[in-house]
């Protein structure tokens, strides 16, 4: 293997061989699954015991609460969620947007003073929190705005997920 160039943040090399896999025996999904999430260990994501929506909502609080470097009052937070990230009215777009575009948003806090909350620290990336979590379930009956386009509800299971700041990135199958 040669390296081209390498600095803090990546490596670029010339030729990668990777190591053959010894046993030559079939890897079952949930072997595949668990090497999968232990190589995203080995690089520094946390794993999360997360496998419904409600761990998910408090997990993302808590990833916020850290980003941020301020606790969020029960009510702080319900207005928060329900404006920002939550929130019924917007659409993919807007939501994309939020996540490219418009990462800082505007807590109004309880005594009134407004506090400019990062959802995805692009300044300074190494701050983002990065999590997995698998066999994440969302159930029709949990989210009435999660219809296909004939307008009906679905129900999925992810294999392995990534979050970033306790938001779902990356659903993988």
């Amino acid at each position: 293997m040669k390296i081209v160039l390498e600095n803090q943040d990546s490596t670029v090399m010339s030729t990668f061989t990777p190591s053959a896999r010894n046993d030559g025996s079939y890897q079952s999904e949930a072997q595949l699954e668990e090497e999968f999430i232990n190589i995203l260990q080995s690089q520094g994501y946390e794993y999360a015991h997360i496998h419904s929506e409600k761990d998910l909502i408090a997990n993302l609080r808590v990833q916020i609460e850290k980003l941020n470097d301020y606790h969020f009052s029960n009510d702080e937070w319900e207005r928060f969620f329900k404006e920002n990230i939550a929130n019924s009215t917007d659409d993919i777009v807007k939501k994309t947007d939020t996540i490219q575009r418009d990462n800082v948003k505007i807590l109004k806090k309880d005594d009134g003073v407004d506090k400019n909350i990062t959802i995805i620290d692009k300044e300074n990336i190494h701050k983002n929190i990065v999590q997995v979590i698998n066999q994440y379930a969302v159930n029709a009956n949990d989210n009435a705005n999660d219809n296909d386009a004939n307008g009906s509800a679905r129900s999925n299971r992810y294999d392995v997920t990534v979050l970033v700041n306790g938001l779902p990135m990356v659903h993988i199958e």
